[in-house]
């Protein structure tokens, strides 16, 4: 079998691009992969064109090899535009063995451990009010892990944003959900990565000790020795890793204790192939996978075989639920995709990834310019979206 083509596409899907990879083979095979880096979707196309042009030829199956010669055969190795490309590549080599061996991708990383794959759900009330409202919401559906964002007084500028200012009425809300609703569900919140060490550790200590089962990326991580300073002010669990771009950027979070959630992202890390090895490693550690997974159908199907073959894990990030509208999964552009059951995905017995792209349809799809949001604080300074 060889590789006949590698066809990227970043596509418009809901609100936001999505960075779809097809490969084909001469033997009519084909696999479906995503990359997760999401506003950068044509640095991570150039990506692809250039590794286009060595995969030629060669045989889809030496999965493992290929990610290394990718990898290792330029003097400017890893990064995210080549690792997120690396990631899509990756995925549907995956469905492409999956689908020539007739058995789904779970089965190449080791078989299922578990039977269906356990979600949790987003809210982001505007009040504290409606935040409570939304997880009884949330709780009455049987949802039993709650990840909320952050609240903000109005300002009328949708680009202003005073972390400080975040913190008082954030952390009012959480209370209130554990005071009204009790503490026997799973309660999180992504601040992603929006304060300083000083501002993290004051939004922590201003709720009861038990309010949080997890914090996601409070402050930025490229430096490791910041979390190391704020794990000594909270005694909250950091769920962090949703951006690392490799098994090397995840080392001293694992290493030092500095998460208790790994947010690996498949789309992101370098693939299946780079995120089984992070999930070993974790495991070594009693740390748990938390996915993050904000993408679409393809990545959200890697994500499940992912989940399914590790026993480290705890829930996935599934962007469908009561509380959101799931705009990510269009059924037009994706005919197949994996199938919910509440707060569950339900793991397919398919070959390959189980999810099918209408690439007809994708062709018709054109790439939109989306940039995120660029906050200032009230001074004009900016600062993190």
């Amino acid at each position: 079998m060889r590789i006949t083509d590698v066809k990227p596409y970043p596509v418009w899907v809901g609100h936001r691009n999505q960075m779809l990879v097809k490969i084909e083979t001469n033997e009519g095979l084909y696999g479906w992969g995503e990359a997760g880096l999401s506003g950068r979707e044509l640095a991570v196309t150039g990506a692809v064109k250039h590794f286009r042009e060595f995969l030629l030829g060669r045989d889809p199956r030496q999965i493992g090899r290929l990610w290394q010669e990718m990898y290792r055969s330029q003097y400017f190795e890893g990064g995210r535009v080549l690792t997120a490309a690396m990631s899509a590549i990756d995925i549907a080599l995956y469905d492409i063995l999956g689908k020539a061996l007739n058995v789904p991708v779970y089965q190449l990383l080791g078989g299922k451990q578990r039977d269906y794959v356990p979600c949790f759900a987003t809210t982001r009330g505007a009040t504290a009010e409606e935040l409570v409202e939304d997880v009884r919401l949330l709780l009455g559906e049987g949802w039993t892990a709650i990840r909320t964002g952050i609240m903000h007084p109005k300002t009328g500028d949708p680009q202003l944003f005073d972390p400080r200012a975040s913190i008082g009425p954030t952390a009012a809300a959480l209370s209130r959900v554990r005071e009204e609703l009790g503490h026997d569900f799973v309660l999180g919140i992504d601040y992603h990565h929006r304060l300083t060490v000083a501002e993290a550790a004051s939004f922590c200590q201003r709720m009861p000790s038990g309010t949080l089962d997890f914090i996601e990326e409070p402050i930025r991580d490229e430096t490791p020795e910041a979390y190391e300073a704020l794990r000594t002010m909270t005694d909250v669990p950091f769920a962090i890793g949703e951006e690392f771009a490799s098994k090397w950027q995840f080392l001293p979070y694992i290493e030092r204790g500095l998460t208790q959630f790994a947010r690996v992202d498949v789309c992101n890390v370098g693939g299946l192939t780079e995120a089984m090895k992070v999930a070993g490693w974790c495991e070594a550690h009693y740390i748990d996978l938390m996915p993050h997974n904000p993408l679409g159908p393809v990545c959200t199907a890697a994500t499940v075989h992912l989940a399914a073959a590790v026993a480290n894990f705890s829930w996935l990030e599934i962007r469908r639920s009561p509380t959101e509208r799931g705009r990510f999964y269009d059924s037009t552009l994706f005919p197949t995709q994996p199938e919910a059951q509440g707060d569950r995905i339900l793991l397919p017995s398919g070959p390959g990834l189980g999810v099918e792209v209408d690439e007809e349809a994708v062709r018709k799809q054109t790439f939109a310019f989306w940039e995120a949001p660029h906050y200032r604080r009230p001074d004009g300074s900016v600062t993190n979206w």
